[in-house]
């Protein structure tokens, strides 16, 4: 008798133990994976949050620090009990080329301190995406900011115009990736505007002049800004035959914003390309 209630109580604790371990390895109520990522295999997300207005510092492609506004999401994952550990550096990796196959590209990432940086974007919108990842748990924080794109608001008549009375006018619509200045396809409309001026008026000689935000530091908008001026003189060199001679590329960082670069707003305005009469 005493032996098979000694069988009885450690059945009692084994099947105990097992209630108690699939209890805690089960996901924190209301909680779900990103849309972008699927979890690590044998994790169970042990912390949500999802704020539909906030920010975060991320760390760019300089590692300098830059704050991201828009939808956040912050989702812990931890180990399941029992389950072997899969590495730290694993985790990371598996992050970052699951975003890569999709277009995001890996602007920081630090074995010191475990962590990543990792940028999408996608149909008009940046996905900020860190992990952080330490054994036996890894943490996404998210911030999904939307582009706002602004149309060309002058043509090549209108741009003319604004040189002759002002000296100087400001062009939208030339799209470059977040620190990158290879332009982006959609800019073919306002590259044209500009090369069509330049034929109609063959003696207009121009500084053709970056603006950025003053998202970043100093010193990497400045050069930041040169190589995107340089990328659009190029371009109306290379693919619309204007003279090269006829243009000199500058950039000046966030030196002359035409607003405030306290709103997103403010710092689209801000990251413009300016065409100033030599």
């Amino acid at each position: 008798m005493k032996n098979a209630m000694t069988v009885i109580f450690g059945l009692f604790f084994v099947l105990a133990g097992v209630g108690f371990s699939s209890a805690a390895d089960q996901d924190v109520k209301g909680s779900k994976d990103p849309g972008l990522l699927s979890r690590m295999p044998n994790f169970h997300i042990s912390g949500y949050k999802d704020t539909e207005f906030d920010s975060h510092r991320f760390i760019n492609e300089n590692k300098k620090p830059v704050v991201v506004e828009g939808h956040k999401y912050y989702i812990e994952y931890k180990l399941n009990q029992g389950a072997a550990e899969p590495g730290e550096l694993k985790i990371r990796r598996n992050i970052q080329d699951a975003l890569k196959k999709i277009g995001g590209k890996v602007l920081f990432d630090d074995n010191f301190n475990k962590m990543s940086t990792i940028l999408l974007q996608k149909d008009d919108k940046e996905t900020w995406v860190e992990v952080r990842s330490y054994n036996p748990m890894y943490r996404l924080t998210i911030v999904e900011k939307e582009i706002m794109k602004q149309d060309v608001v002058a043509d090549a008549e209108a741009m003319g115009k604004n040189i002759n009375a002002t000296g100087h006018v400001s062009v939208y619509g030339i799209y470059f990736d977040t620190g990158n200045s290879e332009i982006k396809p959609e800019s073919d409309a306002a590259i044209a505007e500009i090369a069509k001026l330049l034929k109609n008026d063959p003696a207009l000689k121009v500084y053709v002049v970056g603006h950025t935000d003053n998202v970043g530091s100093f010193d990497s908008n400045m050069r930041l800004s040169k190589n995107r001026a340089d990328a659009v003189t190029k371009a109306l060199s290379d693919k619309y035959g204007i003279d090269a001679a006829r243009m000199q590329a500058h950039g000046v960082s966030s030196l002359a914003p035409v607003t405030s670069n306290d709103t997103d707003e403010g710092k689209a305005k801000n990251r413009r390309v300016e065409l100033v009469k030599q």
